[in-house]
């Protein structure tokens, strides 16, 4: 249960590449999380749980049945109700095992945020959390079982391909890639982009995603044209491009292919996982990201270089030494390569399937 394709969202997206990685026959249908009852889909999407329906939390629960454990994704505002509490009434029905995905982990979380995580994990057969980080924050500010609690890397496309210095396109892109809106951190990385000396060939930056679609109902293109109007101030229109599509899996793999450097300026302070990280890793791309908790946890073998947040100048000193120390950036792609071992997606379905068989078995009878 969780957003799903076409909805344009990192955890549709997460959802999607778990599913098809999922051993042929193992992966059942999909209880798809939407605003209102959509008939758009694929064969297999078996219901839909609209927001504030109650009959709804009666349908999805009896679809998630139909399977031996449920995997529900959670993050507060996939789901109804205040803080997403519409899914503690799936959970609550359920009879099957569940799996819950926790993508955020808050380190603050209002009286309420806490009360519904509190509820998603007492009703979960297994809680799955993406980094140490996580775990740890999560085993520190909240109610958690002894032994229900696993730590799943996010997972990624790995063409397992060796580790090698990235080649140099004609200008040296540096890539920001995902859905945009504030809190990105966009206007960082321009105005570092402002501080980077003349060289040859010139980098280029390349923010790449449409604008998340919360952000578009809510704001429209704010933030874009905000952005646009940095680069025109700070001289730079010519040295950073906007490219405004959702990219499928093949393209952006290809986009990624090219980059020299992923940056990832983004404001949050609290961010435990990041499936643009894992994928930039398992690319074997350099990275330069904000001091993030789950960048300071994956960056931490050497594959890329941290920053403190809303400071162009230390992301402009970080981008240099990769774009000009060949040497150093050839170690950060080894340290990635390293990395990179058990964040393919098809480890990461294969430990999930191992999760699942666990709880099944601990249900079946004892046979005397």
């Amino acid at each position: 249960m969780s957003t799903y394709p076409p909805t344009l969202c990192g955890l549709a997206s997460f959802t999607a590449s778990l599913r098809a990685a999922l051993p042929p026959g193992s992966a059942g249908g999909v209880v798809r999380a939407v605003e209102s009852p959509d008939t758009v889909g694929g064969a297999e999407v078996a219901g839909d749980l609209v927001a504030g329906s109650p009959s709804s939390h009666r349908a999805a629960a009896a679809l998630l049945d139909r399977d031996d454990v449920a995997i529900v994704q959670h993050e507060y505002g996939i789901y109804g109700g205040a803080d997403g509490e519409d899914v503690l009434r799936v959970l609550d029905l359920l009879r099957v095992p569940a799996i819950v995905v926790l993508h955020t982990v808050l380190s603050a979380p209002t009286p309420h945020q806490r009360e519904v995580l509190n509820g998603v994990i007492a009703a979960a057969a297994a809680i799955v959390v993406m980094s140490e980080t996580a775990r740890a924050r999560l085993v520190a500010g909240y109610d958690v079982p002894a032994g229900r609690l696993v730590v799943i890397p996010h997972g990624a496309p790995d063409t397992g391909g060796a580790a090698a210095v990235p080649h140099r396109s004609q200008h040296r892109q540096i890539l920001t890639w995902g859905l945009l809106g504030p809190g990105k951190g966009i206007e960082w990385g321009i105005e570092a982009m402002a501080l980077l000396p003349a060289q040859w060939p010139e980098p280029r930056y390349l923010v790449a995603g449409r604008t998340h679609p919360k952000v578009l109902a809510q704001q429209g293109e704010t933030y874009r044209r905000s952005l646009l109007l940095r680069t025109e101030r700070l001289g730079v229109r010519d040295r950073v491009r906007f490219d405004s599509r959702y990219l499928a899996a093949a393209s952006l793999g290809r986009l990624v292919a090219r980059a020299e450097v992923v940056l990832l300026p983004y404001d949050s302070h609290d961010q435990v996982t990041s499936g643009v990280l894992i994928e930039a890793v398992t690319a074997r791309t350099p990275v330069v990201a904000t001091r993030f908790p789950h960048a300071v946890e994956l960056l931490s073998g050497g594959a890329g270089r941290l920053v403190d947040h809303r400071d162009p100048a230390g992301i402009a000193h970080a981008l240099q030494e990769i774009l000009v120390d060949r040497a150093a950036a050839g170690r950060m792609v080894a340290a990635a390569g390293i990395a990179a071992r058990d964040l393919g997606w098809a480890s990461v379905a294969t430990q999930y399937g191992r999760l699942g068989a666990e709880l099944v078995s601990a249900l079946a009878p004892v046979v005397a």
